[in-house]
């Protein structure tokens, strides 16, 4: 068989399985035919694969994304190979959405995507790293620093070499719009979205971080939904381990509606966003589900995400976000070639990178990316908080 003969049956298998989503997908599913790119692809380069199956490879095959392995998901400088680290999260957050997905007879393609690619731009040090960033890219009059945000940044105009992904519309707007820690009962997507509506809400975003976004499709409501499911009950675990809580911490009133252990809270969540969901053009939850959830974000906020006991070394992280961003900073500045940012950043990089940003977006795209571990070698080692056994 030859190459002609094989590119005609792979085009029609491609063909075959978009005409399964006609079938299959509800009405109200993102179909991988309506997939937009910043620049049309042509078919080569595309091959076989799904529009939003090809976003998803895209998206696991970035540098960006081989970083999770060594990012926080809320506890820090501590050693135990049980607690969940970014990576896990977000492949709990893709299988959590894709069941839902199936379900609702979404494209799951797209869930997977957005899933995937969700986290991407978040900081070492997990939320108390965006902060310190945030405020460091603010005071150099950058905007706000916020890691949805930074993952298109990352995926859109950082990986290979500057030139991004081209990834889908669709899933970019997922991406930014994941914002899993405001509460919603109901997810009603904004369709019709443009290359230009997602510029702009970008800009909005820097500009006032509480400006609220909603995502274009289905799909992307379910991710945004499926981010709290995965992490509400698993850090509820990782606390309870960490000796943070006890199981009968947990109020009364959320663990009569949702149980008290990471398996039932995700059950209850995911079974209540199917039926409150199913063949409905928004993705919800039951008053009930709602209101528990809610009393468990608020508990899970006072008993673990701001208990000082699990962040001794909150100032000393501060401190050191301050000291590498402004070294960097200065080095750009002076061209220091010897400076770690211009041999494990700027070195490959591409010309169109560096000349359309600033000294400061070029520091925040090095820093942001970072892992941990990386981020701490880079500091003095008298500076260095010790990293603690549990």
């Amino acid at each position: 068989m030859d190459l002609s003969e094989t590119t005609a049956i792979l085009a029609d298998l491609k063909a075959q399985l978009n005409r399964r989503e006609a079938a299959l997908f509800s009405p109200l599913a993102a179909r991988s035919e309506q997939c937009l790119r910043r620049v049309p692809e042509e078919k080569v380069r595309s091959g076989y694969r799904q529009s939003f199956s090809l976003d998803a490879d895209r998206i696991m095959h970035s540098s960006a994304y081989t970083r999770y392995i060594d990012k926080t998901q809320v506890f820090y400088l501590i050693r135990n190979d049980h607690i969940t680290h970014r990576v896990l999260h977000v492949q709990l957050v893709s299988k959590i959405a894709r069941t839902i997905g199936r379900f609702l007879r979404l494209n799951e393609d797209l869930i997977e995507a957005i899933a995937l690619g969700h986290d991407i731009g978040h900081t070492p040090f997990g939320h108390d790293g965006e902060r310190h960033l945030s405020r460091l890219c603010a005071g150099a009059g950058i905007g706000h620093f916020l890691h949805n945000v930074q993952s298109i940044q990352f995926l859109d105009r950082v990986e290979r070499k500057g030139r991004g992904w081209n990834l889908s519309l669709q899933t970019l707007d997922g991406i930014l719009c994941h914002d899993g820690e405001i509460h919603n009962q109901v997810l009603l997507p904004q369709r019709d979205k443009t290359f230009t509506d997602l510029d702009a809400e970008i800009a909005r975003k820097q500009r006032d971080p509480d400006q609220a976004l909603m995502p274009m499709t289905l799909e992307g409501c379910v991710v945004r939904m499926a981010d709290t499911v995965a992490y509400i009950g698993r850090d509820l675990e990782d606390a309870i381990r960490l000796n943070v809580i006890r199981r009968s911490d947990i109020p009364k009133a959320v663990t009569e509606v949702l149980g008290n252990t990471n398996g039932t809270i995700v059950y209850s969540l995911v079974t209540d966003i199917i039926r409150q969901s199913h063949d409905q053009p928004h993705i919800a939850m039951s008053d009930r589900v709602s209101q528990a959830l809610k009393q468990l974000k608020t508990f899970n906020l006072e008993r673990i995400y701001l208990n000082p006991t699990i962040k001794p070394h909150a100032d000393a992280i501060q401190t050191l976000f301050d000291l590498l961003f402004d070294t960097y900073l200065e080095d750009l500045r002076r061209g220091n070639q010897r400076s770690r940012i211009f041999s494990g950043f700027l070195s490959d990089m591409s010309d169109t990178y560096v000349s359309n940003h600033q000294p400061a977006e070029i520091v925040r795209d090095f820093i942001a990316g970072m892992t941990d571990r990386y981020f701490l070698l880079q500091c003095p080692a008298d500076l260095r908080p010790e990293i603690v056994d549990v």
